[in-house]
């Protein structure tokens, strides 16, 4: 017995055989090009039994004196270092495969074959694609232990390197403010108390509203701004995964057009083919899953033989309905009559969500209460406009003259709201602020030129001389004098919005603009666009007026008096400026202040415009007001959202009932009658008849 094991010695025939089973010790002393050598010269016994082990030719002859255990000891430090070569060689093998789990390998054979050469360039294609997708992806350095094998001490070593790795898709719960929560109650604490007291105070309740617009604005933005910064760290994750679903449909063609080429009979009939198809497809999907793109090759080969059994089995199936004709032939019409009869039953659902879906199609997108509020930061930029023109004089003291050529200030509302929906879908103010800024600087130009001109003027001089005699005379005379003569010029024009819009939308949104303008966003009376009531006029036969102290003024409500069936409105918005029929409540009412001979107000809309006139004036009287006179405006809330969304011109009140003339009323002008209580009278613009 050695340290090798049991040694059987014949000490006749001078010989030694090892016949334990146990591995020998590696022995490092050799080189691993001697020790290779010695260890190629032994071959294992065909049988694989215990007794016959491999032998060397130096151990038969050799007596017992460690010799044998030497050699033993070289060809098992051989076999070592061989494994440990094969082993790391592997190991790096299986990680290029784990990296290119998608690239198809192609052999000479399938690339010199037409058939499948189409399918090979888009499977490389795909592959190349997903390759740069994956290197866009961001990396992090990992610090990983890799164990070596070194040959010339025979030892194995640790070696620590660091590694390039993907990133995990970004993700987790967010850090959670702990303040976030009592700050949230403190501001509805506060809400809530201004809510009790605004309706005591219109102006208070004006500017709470502003307020808490405000803040949904802000809080939107913030929402927005997270939302962007995620999807732009998500985005290279996207852009692997869709380029790996292209990478394994172009591996899954190749693999189906493989198996046409190579049976053609598979491609029978279209069923058969799709249904093979679908089955290769299936297989080769399962084993990418399961073992990468070597494995799916191997399930590609299994799937075309079982494709072979599939066509078979159809031809045996289309030799049974041969046979029974007759009933196949029956079960199709009543399928046929089934399907028939189902769809007579979804037609109508079908005409239905047709119609939803074409008035959905035809809509603003954004919230009401956006829509607003971006037409009033609209028109308060058009409120500064004219605070700048009437402070003209002000801000340019010294001038001998002032000059204006004034177009109109004032918009469509819904010319506006249907250009940025068309462009931006739907928005908020803060999102909208920029093309605001644009379209303002487009519709409205301000100039202010200054012209000096020459002109004269006669003055009376006294001149003087002496006669002959000596005597001193004097005389008058005049002369023409030149001055200069300082004048300002003060032009503003106006383009509609519709006619300039054209050169800022592509031609799908220029379509789709002129669908929301036309179908006013399924939203009429957002912007303070009159009533839908398309009731008769009232008579006011019989009727008894019992007005306040207040003065009024009757000769305007004869003026609007007298419009009563006008319908459409035409007179009344183009004389305010519009090329196009706009919602004309307001213009309406404009147009009946300036028959009678007043430049103000002058507003066509109103909440942005009309409703502002009055409460900056000190003008305005809230839904109970008890002293209105003829004349007064008076501005009603449909929805009782807190804007007003008509207007119309008081006539006078029978002490329970306000009486008043609307235009745009059902888009007619008529006569209109409410209790004083009415709870959609939002209040009444007050006039100064004095």
């Amino acid at each position: 017995m050695s340290r090798d094991g049991l040694i059987e010695v014949n000490e006749t025939a001078g010989t030694a055989e090892l016949v334990s089973g146990r591995e020998q010790d590696a022995d490092f002393s050799k080189q691993p090009e001697q020790a290779a050598q010695e260890a190629a010269q032994q071959l294992p016994h065909p049988s694989g039994s215990a007794a016959a082990r491999p032998h060397t030719p130096e151990l038969s002859p050799k007596r017992d004196d460690a010799a044998a255990e030497r050699v033993l000891e070289h060809i098992d430090a051989a076999h070592t270092r061989a494994a440990s070569k094969k082993a790391i060689k592997r190991a790096q093998r299986e990680a290029a495969a784990k990296t290119k789990t998608s690239r198809l390998q192609f052999t000479e054979e399938e690339r010199a074959t037409p058939e499948l050469q189409k399918a090979i360039r888009k499977s490389e294609r795909a592959a190349d694609r997903l390759d740069e997708a994956r290197a866009a992806i961001p990396k992090k350095k990992v610090l990983t232990k890799e164990r070596t094998f070194d040959e010339a001490t025979g030892k194995g070593k640790t070696r620590l390197r660091f590694e390039e790795k993907e990133k995990p898709i970004p993700g987790g719960r967010q850090q959670h403010n702990p303040l976030s929560r009592p700050v949230q109650e403190v501001g509805v604490f506060v809400h809530n108390k201004i809510h009790s007291v605004e309706k005591d105070n219109s102006g208070v309740e004006g500017a709470h509203k502003s307020e808490e617009l405000a803040e949904r604005g802000i809080r939107a933005g913030a929402r927005q701004m997270r939302k962007s910064r995620r999807s732009r760290k998500l985005k290279p994750y996207r852009v692997a995964a869709k380029a790996e679903k292209a990478a394994f449909k172009a591996n899954a063609d190749f693999q189906y057009q493989k198996a046409l080429h190579e049976n053609p009979q598979l491609a029978s009939n279209p069923v058969s083919r799709f249904w093979q198809k679908q089955q290769i497809k299936r297989q080769y999907a399962k084993a990418v899953r399961t073992g990468g793109a070597k494995s799916a090759r191997k399930a590609a080969e299994n799937t075309r033989k079982a494709a072979k059994k599939t066509a078979e089995a159809t031809k045996k199936t289309a030799a049974f309905v041969g046979r029974h004709w007759k009933a196949f032939l029956i079960a199709g019409c009543a399928l046929l009559l089934l399907i028939m009869l189902m769809s007579a039953i979804s037609s109508g659902s079908a005409l239905f969500s047709g119609l939803v879906n074409g008035v959905i199609g035809t809509s603003y997108t954004s919230e009401d209460s956006d829509l607003v509020a971006v037409e009033n930061n609209y028109a308060a930029k058009e409120n500064d406009l004219q605070s700048r023109i009437d402070n003209i004089e002000r801000d340019y003291p010294g001038y001998d003259e002032y000059r204006y050529d004034l177009a109109y200030i004032g918009h469509n509302p819904h010319e506006l709201a249907s250009y940025l929906t068309a462009l931006l879908q739907s928005y908020t103010p803060q999102s909208a602020q920029a093309e605001l800024d644009r379209i303002f600087n487009l519709q409205y130009k301000l100039t202010v030129t200054e012209e000096i001109e020459v002109r004269y003027r006669t003055e009376r001089r006294t001149g003087s001389y002496t006669d002959a005699e000596g005597n001193t005379h004097t005389y008058t005379y005049t002369v023409e004098v030149p001055y200069n003569y300082y004048i300002l010029n003060v032009t503003l024009t106006n383009r509609p919005i519709s006619s300039f819009v054209s050169e800022l939308l592509t031609p799908e949104q220029l379509e789709m603009y002129r669908v929301y303008l036309q179908t006013s966003g399924n939203k009429p009376l957002v912007f303070g666009g009159g009533s839908a009531d398309t009731s008769a006029s009232e008579d006011l036969s019989g009727v008894t007026f019992v007005n306040g102290t207040r003065p009024g003024n009757t000769v305007l409500v004869d003026i609007a008096k007298s419009q009563v069936g006008n319908v459409g409105g035409a007179p009344y918005w183009s004389w305010y400026g519009f090329n196009s029929r706009v919602a004309w409540c307001a213009c309406f009412v404009s147009w009946c202040y300036g028959q009678a001979g007043l430049s103000e107000p002058r507003f066509a809309g109103c909440q942005s415009q009309g409703v502002p006139w009055f409460t900056s004036h000190g003008q305005w009287g809230a839904r109970g007001y008890e002293n209105i006179a003829p004349g007064d405006a008076i501005f009603f809330d449909w929805d009782l959202d807190g804007s007003a969304d008509h207007v119309g011109i008081v006539i006078g009140t029978d002490g329970s009932r306000v009486y008043t003339v609307e235009g745009n009323s059902g888009d007619a002008c008529k006569i209109r009658s409410y209790p004083l209580d009415y709870a959609c009278i939002k209040g009444y613009g007050l006039m100064n008849w004095n």
